[in-house]
């Protein structure tokens, strides 16, 4: 008998054996985050899903960053894409400091500016477009590729608004999406139970998807194509159902979509 032979051959079987169980224990799901203005509920979804160590992104669908002002009818605005949270900060700091620390603003976008550059905006986020200039983002790594799994939105106007963009860009990289919508009330002690709500959901869809990730291998669904994917796809719904019993205060809503 080869005894060398025959260990030789029980290690690799044990190697490849722990190889897949490490490689299922490290598989992440990636994730995008989405409101209004990219400042609260967004961001700390961002901040929270980075932390639990999860590939994350996040965008605001509104047309202009608004927050509020010294009035209702004064709030402060600013552009996507082109106004970093430093330069927001460092004008609310300097245009009423008492004010802006009193109504939490100068601390959540001191939170943002430790996590990105600045609000980015859906509609133009150039899908599949690989996001090298990311890199000091927090969750960024994972994200390289511009692609996500998931998308979660902060409330109804958001959902439907990625939605219809999905729509309208025609799905062409014919990769299957799911866009979960968490009701989020958006002030800060909301959005910080919202946060620990979507790393809840994240764990339990992360878990379901390594199990069908291990049956059909890992190549084909990472590469996102639907036929690797349907088993998967096909449990959201009851992951979500699950989900919810959980988290009762917070309503939900789910659809497939394509980008």
């Amino acid at each position: 008998m080869d005894v060398d032979g025959a260990n030789g051959g029980e290690t690799s079987a044990n190697a490849n054996q722990n190889g897949e169980q490490e490689d299922t224990q490290s598989f992440k799901l990636k994730f995008c985050t989405v409101c209004a203005s990219n400042q609260n509920r967004s961001m700390e979804g961002h901040l929270r899903l980075s932390e639990a160590h999860y590939p994350v992104i996040s965008f605001g669908t509104g047309s202009l960053v608004r927050l509020p002002g010294p009035t209702i009818s004064q709030p402060n605005v600013y552009k996507f894409n082109e106004t970093s949270y430093d330069s927001i900060y460092r004008e609310l700091e300097a245009k009423d400091s008492r004010l802006y620390r009193a109504n939490g603003l100068l601390n959540m976008v001191d939170r943002n500016r430790n996590v990105k550059w600045g609000p980015e905006r859906w509609q133009d986020w150039q899908i599949g477009m690989p996001r090298l200039k990311h890199e000091k983002d927090q969750g960024s790594e994972g994200m390289e590729g511009g692609v996500a799994d998931i998308v979660i939105t902060c409330e109804e106007r958001c959902w439907d608004a990625v939605v219809d963009d999905l729509m309208n860009r025609g799905s062409p990289l014919n990769r299957p999406v799911h866009v979960i919508n968490i009701d989020i009330r958006d002030n800060h002690e909301e959005a910080s139970v919202g946060g620990k709500a979507m790393v809840d959901l994240a764990d339990s869809l992360n878990r379901v998807a390594a199990e069908e990730r291990a049956k059909v291998g890992a190549s084909g669904f990472d590469a996102g194509g639907a036929a690797s994917r349907s088993n998967f796809d096909e449990r959201v719904p009851e992951v979500l159902g699950e989900w919810q019993e959980r988290w009762p205060t917070l309503p939900a809503t789910w659809t497939l979509a394509w980008f």
